[in-house]
């Protein structure tokens, strides 16, 4: 199973690499079009738009396994470590609620959107959001792989990790 989720993975950091290299060109490629003399080219931006889209959901779900994503960690300082992982897990709940939600609209519009292309590519749009689609899936998994996790010990509070600060005491230490 942890061959899988590792495969999973480089998989999803692999789009999202891929998808910040190609936002890297096209917009620089945009920009050098404006000022030399170069062939206008139509798609650059809609391309950069996609990739920014397949690079938001496609590493979101990775995101959410390495607790990368922005937090308001007040009640990780907590008294209570029971309280504590409550909270987390109420929070891991509630994001993969949020994500199956999501990724049930998505599938609509996978489903559907299959006639629509891309203006200016001619992409046809349910390739759009089957990154996005999939991207949801893995948000919605993780999150509740992380909810079991963290509600049965075996992903520690963030107190509790090796290398973390703990919190301020107001004593200023040289």
């Amino acid at each position: 199973m942890r061959r899988v989720v590792r495969i999973l993975t480089a998989l999803e950091l692999g789009i999202a690499c891929l998808a910040v290299a190609t936002i890297f060109v096209l917009v620089l490629y945009q920009a050098v079009q404006r000022f030399l003399p170069v062939p206008n080219v139509l798609w650059t931006g809609e391309l950069s738009e996609f990739a920014l889209i397949w690079l938001t959901f496609g590493a979101a779900g990775v995101l959410v396994t390495r607790d990368g994503h922005i937090a308001l960690q007040q009640v990780d300082r907590l008294p209570s470590p029971a309280l504590v992982r409550s909270a987390q897990v109420l929070a891991m709940l509630l994001v993969a609620a949020i994500a199956a939600a999501f990724a049930w609209a998505c599938w609509d519009l996978v489903s559907s959107a299959g006639a629509l292309t891309s203006p200016a590519l001619g992409l046809p749009m349910s390739w759009v959001y089957a990154i996005t689609l999939l991207g949801l899936v893995s948000t919605t998994v993780r999150a509740l792989a992380r909810a079991v996790g963290i509600a049965r010990g075996r992903i520690p509070l963030a107190a509790e990790g090796p290398g973390d600060v703990p919190p301020a005491t107001g004593e200023v230490q040289a």
